[in-house]
C-alpha cells in the first residue's frame, strides 16, 4: 500500500484587507475572524511514531500568523503590491511560508484552507 499519513492543525486571526479591482462592496476596507487549516502529509513516521511534532507545526504557523494578524493585510507584502489579499492567495502565502519552516524532508506541507467566514473558504494544495 501506498498510503500518506496526515496531520492538521487549526490556527485563528484576525486582519483587515481590501481586493484592489474588485467592483463591490470588498474593495472597501474590511476585517475578517479568519480560521486557518493547516494538513502535512508524508509516507514515513519518524523513529518514536510520529510525521511531525504538533508542537513544532503550531510553532512554525504562529510565525507566520503572528504577521498576520490585526493587521491591514494590504500593507504587508507581497500583498502590499504584488498580490491581492484574497482567501485563494492568503491560503498559498501561508502553505509557503509554513513550509519553508519545516526542515524534514519526510514532512510535506500540501494544503491550506483559509476560511474568511464559517461558510466562505478558498483552498490552495499543492500535489
Amino acid at each position: 500500500m501506498n498510503g500518506y499519513f496526515e496531520v492538521m492543525i487549526e490556527r485563528n486571526f484576525s486582519s483587515a484587507h481590501q481586493l484592489r479591482g474588485y467592483k463591490g462592496k470588498c474593495e472597501n476596507l474590511h476585517g475578517h475572524n479568519y480560521k486557518v487549516e493547516i494538513y502535512a502529509r508524508g509516507r514515513k513516521l519518524n523513529e518514536i511514531g510520529l510525521l511531525v511534532d504538533f508542537a513544532e507545526l503550531k510553532a512554525a504557523a504562529d510565525e507566520v500568523i503572528e504577521r498576520l494578524d490585526h493587521r491591514n493585510l494590504n500593507e504587508i507584502p507581497p500583498f502590499d503590491r504584488e498580490l491581492n489579499p484574497s482567501a485563494e492567495n492568503l491560503a498559498r502565502y501561508i502553505l509557503e511560508q509554513i513550509a519553508a519552516r519545516i526542515s524534514d524532508e519526510r514532512v510535506q506541507i500540501y494544503k491550506v484552507r483559509c476560511f474568511e467566514t464559517p461558510t466562505s473558504v478558498a483552498t490552495y494544495q499543492i500535489d
